[in-house]
């Protein structure tokens, strides 16, 4: 049972990750990021719900769109708004220009932007921990396009005949890009591939950010005592489209709305205002800290420098 305490922590994640998300959108507007942005407007309760689960000995390797989760897991919003720019005080001293950004010490790798790909990686990293007995959980994502790649299936089924400690989160949110799921796999109930491939399955609503984290926990918790890999499927809707990406196709307006209608920060303040669990008074404090964080951070990073070119040369090898 979550206490108030962290019942206002998990608030104060989606908060930040919202804001912080929609001033990337309006700093690439307004000229200075370069790069793609991909935001997570609307399915913001998986990332954070996801990551504030996981302990610290275990594994993040998230993908383009949960910065919520890099958040919940130490990064600073200056430190993503200084990467986006391709500052010399980002994660990857200005390399990349979007979030393919990890830390091994904040126990965090860098997303691969080939999707699917890093499913492998992750069964990878479960299958060490188990060898080595280190009790850790190795946790990622996947979208319902990418779990229609090889890599998906190859590193589940990796993991699930290893009985990696592995969780793999699809976030399903209908749509791959332009694609409704129908046109790119026959078998939209993706609960089906924790089936097939004899893992655990969770279905969970992906805006309900309480539920996102029981089952989550849940999840830790079968593969912590050995049954292996965990696959949660999180059904969700992006409702904000990247910037220069707006036209693209998507879903019918009346589908967006609905689900917009079902936004995980509205209903989560409803649970909270009506539980109980938060005052008008500490909604505006939580409010007024995310917004002052993300005003900070953006100062931060408009006031860094960009990278010598020469620092390009650095980082290609092993350096001792």
């Amino acid at each position: 049972m979550l206490t108030k305490t962290q019942l206002h922590e998990l608030y104060y994640w989606l908060l930040l990750n919202r804001t912080l998300e929609d001033r990337v959108v309006s700093l690439h507007r307004a000229g200075k990021i370069f790069g793609t942005v991909y935001t997570s407007r609307g399915q913001e309760a998986v990332s954070v719900g996801t990551a504030y689960a996981l302990e610290k000995e275990d594994v993040l390797a998230p993908m383009l769109r949960n910065s919520g989760a890099l958040l919940v897991r130490g990064f600073k919003p200056g430190e993503i708004l200084s990467q986006y720019m391709g500052k010399s005080t980002s994660p990857t001293g200005g390399r990349a220009c979007h979030l393919e950004m990890g830390d091994l010490q904040r126990g965090v790798v860098a997303p691969i932007a080939v999707l699917g790909t890093l499913v492998p990686v992750v069964a990878g990293m479960a299958l060490a921990a188990r060898m080595r007995k280190l009790g850790s959980v190795a946790l990622s994502y996947i979208g319902d396009g990418g779990a229609s790649t090889t890599d998906f299936h190859e590193g589940l089924n990796l993991a699930a005949v290893q009985k990696a400690p592995m969780i793999l989160v699809i976030e399903n949110n209908g749509w791959a890009l332009s694609t409704p799921t129908r046109l790119q796999t026959s078998g939209t109930n993706f609960m089906t591939r924790a089936r097939a491939y004899g893992v655990t399955g969770f279905e969970v609503d992906g805006n309900d950010v309480v539920q996102v984290y029981e089952t989550t926990r849940k999840a830790l918790e079968c593969a912590r005592n050995g049954q292996g890999p965990a696959l949660i499927v999180a059904n969700t809707r992006r409702t904000g489209g990247d910037p220069g990406q707006e036209d693209v196709l998507s879903a019918p307006k009346a589908e967006v709305e609905e689900w917009k209608a079902r936004d995980p920060i509205r209903l989560f303040e409803k649970y909270l205002t009506e539980g109980g669990f938060m005052t008008a008074e500490e909604r505006n404090s939580i409010s007024n800290r995310a917004r002052s964080e993300v005003d900070s951070a953006t100062e931060f990073a408009d006031r860094s420098a960009f990278p010598d070119g020469r620092q390009a040369l650095g980082g290609v090898y092993h350096e001792a």
